[in-house]
C-alpha cells in the first residue's frame, strides 16, 4: 500500500488554511454580541462612582438578543457554560424567568446595593463602547 503523502500534505495545508480564515460574513456577529469583564472591589473606585456592589470579584457579562441586553455577574470561578449568572437587570431577569432558569452560582450581590453602574458596564460591554466612555 502506498501512501501519496505530498497529496495528503496539501490537502492538510489547504484545510489548515481555510478553517484558520475569519470569516467575511458579518450578518451573524450583528445579531448576537456578548462580552465580559472581570471586577474587583479594589479597583472598582477607580472608574465608579457607586461602592462596589458585589460580596466578591468576578465577571460582568452581556448578551445582545433582539428582545433586549440581558446583564449578568457570576462570582470568579464560576464562569462555566453550566454556570447561570445573577441577572443584574430586567431583560436578564426577565430572560431567566421565560426560560424556566434560575441562578445557580452563589448570591453575591450586597445587600441594598445600587447596581445601576454594573448594569452600564454591562450594557458599554454588547454596545462595544466599554472604556471608551
Amino acid at each position: 500500500m502506498r501512501i501519496n503523502l505530498p497529496r495528503w500534505l496539501i490537502v492538510a495545508a489547504a484545510l489548515s488554511i481555510v478553517a484558520c480564515t475569519p470569516s467575511q460574513d458579518r450578518s451573524y456577529a450583528s445579531k448576537f454580541v456578548s462580552g465580559n469583564t472581570v471586577v474587583h472591589e479594589v479597583f472598582w473606585g477607580a472608574d465608579h462612582d457607586t461602592p462596589y456592589p458585589f460580596t466578591t470579584s468576578g465577571e460582568i457579562s452581556c448578551v445582545y438578543y433582539p428582545t433586549g441586553i440581558e446583564v449578568y455577574f457570576e462570582p470568579a470561578g464560576y464562569s462555566k457554560d453550566s454556570s447561570i449568572g445573577t441577572p443584574l437587570n430586567k431583560a436578564a431577569a426577565d430572560a431567566l424567568k421565560r426560560d424556566g432558569m434560575e441562578p445557580n452560582v452563589p448570591y453575591s450581590i450586597k445587600e441594598g446595593a445600587d447596581l445601576s453602574e454594573a448594569v452600564k458596564v454591562g450594557l458599554r460591554l454588547c454596545d462595544g463602547t466599554y472604556g471608551e466612555v
